[in-house]
């Protein structure tokens, strides 16, 4: 018997697909994916932004594509794409989102439509399109991202299109998990705090909301998109083999009160 041990977080030879890798949080998981060994495909609204973390990647990033996630013939597109250029996706993650914080009477049908096609919408189309490829193969492990406001409602700002989408996301990824775990796929969901991205950096601007935020949170800090990366990386990774269908939350101890 060997005494070698296996590294389960090694992901050499994965294909990891990131979807909304321009991003913050998304361009910190698509690094550390990278540092783990992952090949990486990094897809966003435009090719700039696809690629913005490209000089960090060097050699592990592949290719990058430009998606309209909102759209189900775009993503199945770009997933046929990349399945023919690269081969079939063994992670996916969902790291794309957009959050509105006009107040509820006042929001419009495009701007809640808008909230709902990225967030919860485009979400469903990527698992679909890459989870057929994992499907076929009966292996594959897929990573979303909601967040603590799926869970609770967030004070003082008004988002309730975010709150709704991210509890969708959560009761999606239990459902596809439910679908998909006798045919080898994994499906497990990531629910933020408050973290450094330029989305919630706009929030710390606003006085009012920031002292809330920092009271509320136990740990009185906004966390490190790595942070939320390492969460995503145990996930996607093979030490996470008997998980699926869970909400790991990392927000600072925000939902323990």
């Amino acid at each position: 018997m060997s005494n070698d041990v296996v590294n389960p977080f090694d992901l050499s030879g994965r294909t990891a697909v990131v979807v909304g890798a321009g991003g913050g949080i998304g361009g910190a998981i698509a690094k550390t994916l990278a540092a783990a060994g992952a090949r990486i495909v990094s897809l966003d609204r435009t090719l700039e932004i696809a690629n913005r973390y490209a000089e960090y990647l060097g050699s592990s990033l592949l290719s990058g594509f430009e998606i309209d996630i909102g759209d189900q013939a775009s993503v199945a597109s770009v997933a046929n794409a990349v399945q023919q250029r690269f081969g079939p996706a063994d992670i996916l993650v969902n790291s794309a989102g957009v959050v509105d914080n006009t107040p509820a009477e006042d929001m419009t049908a495009e701007q809640w439509r808008r909230v709902f096609g990225v967030n919860l919408d485009g979400l469903f189309w990527c698992c679909q399109c890459f989870g057929r490829q994992m499907l076929a193969r009966n292996r594959g492990a897929i990573v979303n991202i909601a967040s603590m406001s799926g869970m609770v409602v967030n004070k003082p700002q008004p988002q309730a299109s975010y709150n709704a989408s991210k509890a969708g996301v959560i009761m999606l990824t239990k459902s596809l998990a439910a679908e998909w775990a006798d045919r080898g796929v994994r499906i497990n969901a990531v629910s933020p705090g408050y973290i450094g991205t330029d989305m919630t950096r706009r929030g710390l601007e606003e006085p009012a909301w920031r002292q809330a935020w920092l009271d509320m949170t136990p740990m009185a800090r906004v966390g490190e998109p790595s942070e939320i990366a390492n969460a995503v990386w145990f996930l996607a990774s093979e030490a996470a083999t008997f998980a699926t269908g869970s909400n790991l939350v990392v927000d600072g101890g925000y939902t323990s009160w």
